[in-house]
């Protein structure tokens, strides 16, 4: 074989090495990135069921009024157990232990109650500072007891039991109404004035009713002019 035919098959054996490495080269491409897509695709589809099981594990948000309830259920239970020796809240709460954590919590009140003797007794709005105590309104304590009456019985505690319902209660917190409304000359009259009214404006109902049943009454027999 000459030296120029064996020169001519190295060169075409020296541009099909790299032809067929290239068009290899091209098919590692595509496979890679369907490679990259399928893994991409995945990753998505783990994003998306990831972020499904935590919407359904979240719980919705507390309103106002239950996260002030269930903070001053931990209240109360947290001054149950500080007690000597301590008391469980199911077992052995008792109308005194309620009692005796409404006047726990009158040290951090702000409301001026004004004693006997104080020349600004009776005045809802004193013209000056006096020594008289701070308590806690009588409004906040009721809504307070209200709260815990509820968590008590949500807590697992049964109604006929529950110690924010006691009548030693209601009537400790009628008290600390009248008492607040006297020395700060606040009346507590509102509720007896709505039924006074509704009883005026049923009064008038009945006179409105009977007044057009009498018209109508005559109405239905007109006298007849004599003929």
């Amino acid at each position: 074989m000459s030296s120029s035919n064996m020169k001519g098959k190295d060169l075409v054996n020296h541009h099909q090495g790299p032809l067929s490495v290239g068009a290899g080269s091209r098919s590692l491409i595509i496979d890679d990135e369907d490679h990259n897509n399928q893994h991409q695709h995945q990753h998505h589809n783990q994003n998306q069921n990831l972020n499904q099981n935590q919407n359904r594990q979240s719980p919705a948000p507390l309103s106002r009024y239950e996260s002030q309830k269930r903070r001053d259920w931990n209240t109360f239970c947290q001054y149950l157990k500080n007690q000597r020796p301590p008391v469980n809240v199911m077992s052995q709460c008792t109308p005194n232990n309620v009692l005796d954590f409404l006047r726990y919590l009158d040290q951090f009140g702000k409301t001026k109650v004004h004693i006997q003797g104080c020349v600004f007794f009776g005045q809802p709005e004193p013209p000056g500072p006096c020594t008289c105590p701070l308590r806690q309104a009588w409004g906040s304590l009721d809504a307070l007891i209200g709260r815990l009456r509820a968590a008590y019985e949500e807590n697992g505690g049964p109604p006929e039991t529950n110690p924010f319902a006691s009548g030693v209660i209601r009537m400790y917190l009628r008290e600390v109404r009248d008492t607040q409304a006297k020395a700060r000359g606040v009346p507590y009259k509102k509720k007896k004035k709505k039924r006074s009214q509704l009883k005026a404006a049923a009064a008038a109902a009945v006179l409105v009713a009977s007044s057009s049943n009498t018209s109508a009454g005559s109405s239905r027999f007109p006298m007849q002019s004599p003929s």
